[in-house]
């Protein structure tokens, strides 16, 4: 029996190795805030959630099979938890129900055996009766594959027989075999047989005489009765063993994938509590285009990212009101670049294309009111990092050994998250180191999405690749307020930084009013507006 609930021709695989950069990528875009809800104190759907966040789909149609069968978990989301329940509790009961014997006979194989099937035989028949209600308004493959079968395998009759098979194999009436002699008068050709009543009536009416009785003290008789038990019962030992562990390897699978979209029902009824909104995005692979240089013949056509209304769900979820969310156009870029006001949202931004490209490749819903995006390769973050307490190596260092480890693992199609990269330095060499790798990922066809309030960077890469670049900005209001948008437009030699300092002091930093003004976008000189 195969589950294939998130993968249309396999089982999905916990024990997959992620990759080596997963630890920084959760840590950067706050995926643990998400994987705590959809966790809710549940280790194993904490463990099932991230390693499916965190190995992604690369393959179209698997992306939408796979937000197929968690549409259908979202419309019936109690029912997949008493599913997931309901295994678990079985699961747990098999374990403790071994009666403690651990020796190898085939009698306690078939004890133990026996034990298992009763238990699984009751998981599968409450599988069937709580899907049944609702196997109708199912609509995607593996969700109506998976009700099918247990509509048509387990039904009443079956689940009836099976139970008065594990019943007779409890031996209420005793074992009952059959053998023959072979050389040396050893038995061989053992066969189980059903046993006869053994009522006192039929016991009285046994004329044969073909029966035995051993001293309660006849300890060789009674250990080579045993042995008999046990050539007897050899073969059966096997295929009950064989058939609670096929049973129970089927559970564990089908517990690992109800877990995933019992966690993507738990983050969804928290986005949507609050009135967020979620979509599934529209999944396309990057269009097959002919290179026009044999040196381009590597790189990859250029992916599509457009979303409105994308906002964080991690911050969302920390916040008593509703996120801001922002609109995108970057289709056909392989550089977004965003600046403007400190604290605006820029980082916030990065996080939520971050967050939600890992959510489109791991088949689930995104938190925008429309998405659409491609499936690509690795999602890298090169974040700031705090000073290293141990003074072993200073920031700018730092920096460029993570950066080192990113470009020795980077492909093309890759998507690169860069938040203020090289800001440890000053504003001339960080602007140049920062400018030299993002074209050499750039060159690759590696997709980068970058924060940063280095003038000299922005405004470089403005000028010249503005042909496969978006360049947006964060908005401000005149009083210095944050709008928390961002929306197209060229990079500004100014921060804000002084809108910070008035917060903070409550006056006018000295000698700068108008220091900090961005030119006109005319070209002229700045004029004072409001203050700022």
């Amino acid at each position: 029996m195969n589950v294939h609930l998130l993968h249309p021709d396999r089982d999905l695989d916990l024990e997959v190795v992620l990759a080596r950069h997963s630890e920084a990528l959760s840590d950067d875009l706050g995926l643990d805030v998400l994987l705590d809800r959809m966790a809710d104190g549940d280790e194993r759907i904490r463990a099932a959630c991230r390693s499916v966040l965190l190995s992604g789909l690369r393959d179209v149609d698997e992306v939408r099979y796979r937000q197929a069968v968690v549409a259908d978990a979202l419309r019936a989301p109690e029912v997949f938890a008493q599913l997931y329940e309901a295994i678990v509790a079985g699961l747990d009961l098999a374990k403790r129900s071994y009666s403690g014997l651990f020796r190898d006979a085939p009698d306690a194989i078939v004890r133990r055996a026996v034990e298992r099937l009763q238990v699984y035989a009751d998981v599968l028949q409450r599988l069937r009766q709580d899907t049944a209600p609702v196997r109708s308004r199912m609509g995607s493959e593996g969700v109506t594959a998976l009700f099918e079968l247990f509509a048509t395998q387990f039904d009443e009759p079956y689940l009836g027989e099976v139970e008065a098979q594990l019943e007779e194999l409890t031996f209420p009436r005793g074992v009952l075999f059959g053998a023959r002699l072979g050389r040396g008068a050893v038995g061989t050709g053992f066969q189980l047989k059903r046993p006869r009543a053994q009522g006192w009536l039929s016991r009285s009416l046994d004329r044969s005489g073909a029966s035995f009785e051993v001293a309660e003290r006849d300890d060789d008789s009674i250990e080579s009765l045993g042995r008999l038990r046990d050539q007897a019962l050899a073969e059966v030992a096997v295929v009950l063993s064989q058939a609670s562990d096929d049973i129970e390897v089927f559970l564990r699978q089908l517990r690992d994938e109800l877990a995933v979209l019992i966690g993507a029902a738990r983050l969804h009824e928290a986005l949507t509590t609050k009135g967020e909104p979620t979509c599934f995005p529209e999944v396309v692979a990057p269009t097959e285009e002919e290179p026009h240089a044999e040196a381009q013949a590597r790189v990859p056509p250029p992916a599509r990212l457009t979303a409105r209304g994308l906002y964080d769900p991690a911050l969302s979820l920390q916040l008593a009101d509703r996120a801001v969310g922002n609109d995108l156009d970057a289709d056909g870029a392989l550089l977004v670049l965003i600046t403007g006001a400190n604290q605006g949202g820029k980082s916030t931004l990065l996080r939520s294309i971050g967050t939600a490209q890992l959510l489109l490749q791991a088949g689930l819903f995104v938190p925008a009111t429309a998405f659409a995006g491609s499936t690509g390769g690795q999602v890298y973050t090169h974040f700031g990092r705090e000073e290293d307490q141990e003074l072993r190596r200073g920031k700018l260092e730092e920096e460029l050994n993570r950066m080192r480890t990113i470009v020795e693992r980077i492909r093309p199609g890759d998507l690169l998250l860069a938040n203020e990269s090289f800001a440890a330095t000053n504003e001339r060499e960080g602007s140049e180191l920062a400018r030299q790798v993002f074209r050499a990922h750039l060159d690759l066809g590696v997709r980068v999405v970058a924060v940063t309030h280095l003038y000299d960077l922005a405004e470089s890469l403005h000028r010249t690749e503005s042909s496969r670049g978006v360049f947006l900005r964060a908005q401000r209001e005149e009083d210095g307020e944050r709008t928390f948008r961002i929306e197209p437009g060229a990079p500004l030699p100014t921060s804000y930084g002084q809108d910070l300092y008035r917060r903070i002091f409550g006056e006018e930093p000295s000698g700068s009013s108008t220091a900090d003004d961005p030119p006109a976008e005319d070209g002229r000189d700045p004029q004072p507006h409001g203050g700022a």
